[in-house]
């Protein structure tokens, strides 16, 4: 059996603490869509994690590594963020207490041998008391995903994480980083140039090239509007996770089926719930025309990656 180890890079008690949250938080969790842990080693000089092995990377290294020049379909990109956000989603509703990830981005979303998504690196994390909804912390995160609210009020959210997963949907949408180093201020920000785009009703300008198409701008648009409605700069305007589920659910049907008008909240419980005669159903019949399943086939294997801490 191969699995794959978390050591802390540099022995401190912050480190130490933030493998001992993490430790916490996946004991508890058993979702296909979220990294399983299956051991740890806390009482040793260098800690340590033990997970399952993941062998295709993140989704950060399918869009900005070695083989960005792959013309990844929409319908993969739209697959993958829909399983992204339905572990998300379990954090925030169906976890007790409620989990708040802290640090969503593409580098924490592991992809395994069939390129299905799963949310790891719980470091940052807060178990959320049920009766708060959000929490005065040091402020922690990957610059280009933080949510500005966040950044102003050091309270974090539900929707903090709903933020960094706008960002997230741009990425799929442009291929770009979601900062840049160089340029003027307001080109350094993809989110700025997104909403920038988007209020000047030009999208085109900012896709990757390949994913446009008459057949999925649609799509596309779709997907645009709710990664801006994530992006909002105040919180209590942008969508839960559930409702983001279900926008790309809906998406996601609307991509292999585009003739059906479909209402996704049993599909979402269901997919929460455990194995999915639905989301069964759905692949089968995605792989049995023959699409799906040769996206799958057609990806790049990664078989040297593996996990380690930041």
């Amino acid at each position: 059996m191969t699995v794959a180890i978390k050591r802390c890079a540099l022995i401190d008690e912050r480190q130490k603490k933030e493998f001992g949250q993490e430790m916490l938080i996946l004991s508890q969790i058993n979702h296909k869509n979220i990294v399983k842990l299956l051991g740890c080693c806390l009482e040793v000089e260098v800690p340590m994690l033990v997970y399952e092995f993941i062998p295709n990377g993140t989704l950060f290294e399918l869009i900005h590594g070695k083989n960005r020049g792959l013309q990844i379909s929409f319908n993969t990109l739209l697959r993958i963020a829909h399983e992204a956000a339905e572990g998300l989603h379990f954090l925030h509703s169906y976890a007790s207490p409620p989990i708040l990830h802290g640090d969503v981005k593409t580098a924490n979303i592991l992809l395994d041998e069939n390129y299905m998504a799963k949310v790891t690196d719980f470091g940052a994390s807060i178990l959320a008391p049920s009766d708060k909804e959000q929490f005065v912390t040091i402020v922690q995160g990957t610059c280009g995903y933080l949510d500005p609210e966040y950044m102003q009020t050091c309270q974090l959210t539900d929707k903090s994480d709903v933020y960094s997963f706008g960002v997230i949907i741009l990425e799929i949408l442009t291929g770009q980083m979601p900062l840049k180093l160089e340029g003027p201020a307001i080109q350094k920000s993809l989110s700025s140039v997104f909403l920038s785009a988007m209020k000047e009703n030009n999208l085109d300008s900012v896709l990757l090239s390949h994913i446009k198409g008459q057949e999925t701008m649609e799509l596309i648009r779709g997907l645009a509007e709710l990664a801006k409605q994530c992006l909002d700069m105040c919180g209590t305007n942008r969508p839960s996770m559930k409702e983001i589920t279900d926008e790309l659910g809906r998406l996601r049907k609307l991509s292999l089926h585009p003739w059906v008008q479909v209402d996704t909240e049993m599909e979402t419980e269901s997919l929460l719930s455990g194995p999915s005669t639905i989301y069964s159903g759905l692949e089968i019949e995605a792989s049995s025309t023959g699409y799906l399943g040769d996206e799958r086939e057609n990806l790049p294997m990664n078989p040297g990656s593996t996990y380690y801490a930041r």
